[in-house]
């Protein structure tokens, strides 16, 4: 069998087509192995391929665009298929239409609204005749109810017109479909769709623009034809409201100090009473390294594909048969539940010993359940290294795997043998699979029930991995281990922020397609319809600190296109490496800035040089060492020198790029140091307009094209929809790349992109993006407007559109009013924190604003303990308030 493939689609000079298929003869789905095309004329690109005849019978493919700097970029649809089966003809051409990636229409097609939101479509019963001589194809997302799409053209075979009775396209797989026989003949066949109510049995338009033309059979041949998007303008996109709020944040009468994956079963019930649609939740991956508070921090996961035990229903694992383990913890449940905020430690010690008496008594029976078997078979993969990691935690009471005694390097047939059913510590391993395959039920039985109720969950992807974690210990080289991940810094953390991840080796994650992030995608996918890409900058450039330092402000973006030695010869600047790139301390410094540190800092940590110049000594030449020092010495004032000491670390104006000499970073907000400020005019002048060009010119290019590199293919490999969090200092790539995949932005208020204005407002969000008033890594509403009283002026008179003096505390009626804002933009989504939508009443939100903060982002040792100050079980009963808010929503063309 011959097929020919034809794309219509204009290229440029220099770009290339390609075709991939699920054949070898199309290179197997792998970039790599894709073919090049034929260039016809500039609408049109061809490739022929004659297949054996024991070829697949599901052949699937899709075009990729190869830009001039080899950039490829794929095609946006997923589902193209030639079905070899029903085909009974020796030649078959294939004509189609290139789907962006930016195309809204997309976006109806993921998971969230093909499942569960959208109006189902009507069944329409596919028939196959027995001999056919066109198959068309074309998508239609946003049908009214009992709308199919119908087809109507200018031959006998498609009703010559007549809207009376028209060809009824069945649904396969998203596609609506026709076979029909077109006559012989010179003349090109014209066609349209168009939309056809079954219920009242009528036709009911045809969609825009000029005829589509085919040309009719030849003998012995089949066209298939997929046209892409219907032509039929959506009266309104579809716009939807959720509510955002972390599991562990969850108050249930029934509950055991911390909210727990079953109470998120009593918020969709809360959901679906308000009108909301989504809920989104933080990560819930394990994170017990120290067995302390500090793993409250939900982003250092130890696993990126574990559940974390914080989160079991100790009743659903014990069921009737073990009921008395939970009854025993009755009096202490209700002691932690009564809690206001919940205790880390106390709970997850009496939730582990519960859990480990459980597995004791129902081992047996456990391991003979085929559900198990199933669960195990599907994710022993990621789940045998994360049980033997964490017995091994357990064992010698640290996650700190350079400090076992036992696999300190991870050896994948090592640790099969450490894992076999035969060892005497086997149980040690098993307890794990045991505690996981439970979380997996309970979070399965919260999706179908969101979906039950046509309520989605949306999810959150942390950008990085805990550094003695298991993913670290079992994949080394996927990571660069010798540098920490972070942010530069801002008006939340003047001296950045140190995240203490690896940072990842993306050459080598590359190296089999990702595998390691379209496995944590699939993973994720079982649980939830969306999810939010912590900081997808970091698919650009991550801010990255070498492990010697510990504030973020001594990172650089990697990558990054170094400053050249030559640059500041070429524009006039005076350059002395010491001068640049040492920490530039002197005594007018140090007796200005550091007044009561100073004379100790002189005299034990600094030697003299030329100029009058100090160097720091060894010992406390990087901020890690002078942690070192002052963690094993008792120093009067101990605490202030130690920041003394690493703010001076931080008076620099380049950071040497290693292993290459003669190539530089420029330290970021070089204008705030003394270094800076002590250089005469001219040379301040001509560094500055240097590092402009650095942190805002010449990487944008590079940037792009290092997202292009892993976007794309991550995207595709899931059906989920995806949100990215692009805050913080963003490259005017960013939101070129994110519209060109379709990924959804996050717009808010108070963090406006645009740096001309002061507010960011809802009205001017793109549909392609969810706003909101706040996260979890910000104050709420409420807290935000006592923070600073001149910009909540601003605030009041010139967003809320008020006169007058602002109310000194947000008042409810304040807050309904942000709320509203949010909810009438043109955004897919409006999403609020919980503590936000209790906000707009008096009688329900909690006193003091200040206790709903989640997370303080400046702190890196913040206890994440945040919890709802009243159960669900109350909230449902709120009818009054619960009442305004879905009339909120509903109003607001979101219900």
């Amino acid at each position: 069998m011959i097929i020919t493939f034809y794309i219509h689609f204009h290229t440029n000079v220099g770009q290339e087509l390609l075709l991939s298929g699920n054949i070898a003869m199309l290179g197997s789905q792998e970039t790599a192995g894709a073919k090049q095309m034929t260039y016809l004329n500039e609408e049109t690109w061809t490739y022929t391929v004659e297949l054996p005849d024991n070829a697949d019978d599901l052949i699937s493919y899709k075009y990729l665009l190869k830009e001039p700097d080899g950039t490829v970029i794929f095609d946006g649809e997923d589902n193209r298929v030639v079905d070899l089966s029903d085909i009974r003809a020796e030649q078959t051409t294939v004509i189609d239409a290139w789907n962006a990636d930016s195309y809204v229409e997309n976006v109806y097609f993921s998971r969230p609204f093909s499942k569960v939101l959208l109006t189902p479509v009507p069944e329409i019963e596919s028939s196959v005749p027995g001999s056919y001589t066109h198959e068309f194809r074309v998508k239609a997302p946003l049908l009214g109810e009992a709308e199919v799409i119908c087809l109507l053209g200018s031959s006998k075979n498609l009703r010559y017109w007549d809207t009376g009775k028209p060809v009824l396209m069945a649904t396969e797989n998203n596609w609506f479909v026709a076979r029909v026989t077109l006559e012989g003949g010179g003349l090109p066949v014209t066609y349209k769709y168009g939309i056809y109510n079954t219920k009242d049995e009528r036709f009911v338009r045809f969609e825009e623009q000029e005829n589509r033309s085919v040309q009719p059979a030849k003998s012995q041949a089949l066209t298939i034809i997929h046209d892409g998007f219907v032509r039929i303008p959506t009266p309104r996109q579809w716009r939807g409201a959720g509510i955002a709020i972390p599991v562990f944040s969850l108050r249930s009468k029934q509950g055991f100090g911390v909210g727990e994956f079953s109470d998120l079963l009593l918020l969709v019930d809360w959901a679906k009473r308000v009108g909301m649609k989504l809920i989104q939740i933080l990560p819930v991956n394990d994170t017990i390294a120290t067995r302390t508070w500090m793993d409250s921090y939900p982003y250092a996961a130890i696993s990126a594909f574990a559940l974390h035990p914080l989160y079991i229903n100790l009743e659903k694992v014990a069921g009737k048969e073990h009921a008395d383990i939970v009854k025993r913890l009755k009096k202490k449940k209700k002691q932690l539940n009564d809690l206001s905020a919940f205790d880390y430690e106390q709970v997850m010690k009496f939730k582990m010993d519960a859990l480990k008496e459980m597995y004791a008594v129902a081992k047996k029976q456990f391991k003979d359940d085929t559900g198990y078997f199933s669960f195990f078979e599907l994710n022993r993969e990621w789940l045998v290294p994360y049980a033997v990691f964490s017995c091994l935690r357990d064992k010698y009471e640290t996650s700190d795997f350079t400090k076992w005694k036992t696999l300190k390097n991870y050896d994948e047939e090592s640790v099969l043998r450490y894992a076999s059913p035969r060892k005497k510590h086997y149980d040690d391993i098993a307890f794990y699979y045991f505690v996981q395959y439970h979380l997996h039920l309970q979070m399965k039985e919260v999706i179908t029930y969101a979906h039950k109720n046509k309520v989605i969950l949306k999810g959150d992807i942390p950008i990085g991995v805990y550094r003695y974690g298991c993913d670290a210990w079992a994949n080394p080289k996927l990571y660069n281990m010798h540098e920490q991940a972070g942010a530069p810094p801002d008006d939340f953390a003047v001296t950045g922020q140190n995240w203490g991840f690896p940072t990842y080796n993306w050459e080598v994650m590359g190296r089999n397609g990702f595998k390691w992030w379209r496995n944590r995608f699939d993973q994720m996918s079982m649980y939830f319809d969306a999810f939010r890409i912590d900081h997808i900058l970091g698919f650009f450039r991550i801010w990255s600190i070498p492990v010697e330092q510990t504030q973020g402000i001594m990172g650089r973006f990697q990558p990054a296109i170094p400053v050249d030695i030559s640059e500041f010869q070429q524009r006039d600047i005076w350059f002395d490496h010491f001068r640049y790139c040492h920490p530039f301390i002197t005594d007018e410094i140090l007796w200005q800035s550091y007044p009561n540190e100073a004379a100790y800092i002189i005299e034990k940590c600094l030697e003299p040089g030329a100029n009058r110049w100090y160097s720091l000594k060894k010992a406390f030449s990087t901020q890690r060492r002078v942690d070192a020092y002052f963690d094993s010495h008792k120093v009067s004032n101990g605490s202030a020198i130690r920041e003394a000491l690493k703010s001076l670390i931080t008076n620099v104006i380049l950071l040497d790029e290693k292993d290459a000499e003669g190539k530089f970073h420029f330290r970021f907000g070089i204008e705030q140091t003394s270094s800076f400020q002590q250089l005469e005019h001219h040379t301040r002048q001509k560094l500055k307009d240097l590092y402009v060009n650095y942190f805002y010119s010449r990487q944008e290019d590079l940037w792009r094209r290092e997202a292009m590199k892993k976007l794309p293919q991550l995207k595709h490999s899931t059906r989920m929809l995806v949100c990215g969090e692009d805050l913080g200092m963003v490259p005017n790539c960013v939101p070129q790349v994110m519209q060109q995949l379709g990924i959804l932005s996050l717009e808010i208020q108070r963090m406006p992109k645009d740096p001309n204005v002061d507010f960011f407002h809802p009205k001017n969000a793109s549909y392609m993006s969810v706003v909101t008033p706040s996260t979890h890594d910000m104050s709420t509403i409420r807290g935000w407007w006592e923070e600073d009283r001149a910009t909540i002026q601003h605030f009041y008179n010139y967003v809320l559109g008020h006169y007058g003096e602002a109310p000194y505390f947000c008042e409810a009626w304040i807050n309904n009013e942000i709320v509203l804002q949010h909810l009438y933009s043109p955004a897919m989504w409006s999403i609020f924190q919980v503590q936000d939508l209790l906000g707009t009443d008096k009688k329900l939100r909690l006193e003091n604003p200040h206790n709903e903060r989640i997370n303080i982002p400046a702190d890196p040792n913040h206890y994440w303990r945040y919890r709802l100050h009243l159960p669900l079980e109350k909230l449902l009963k709120e009818d009054e308030f619960n009442d305004g808010v879905k009339k909120m929503v509903t109003e607001s063309g979101r219900g």
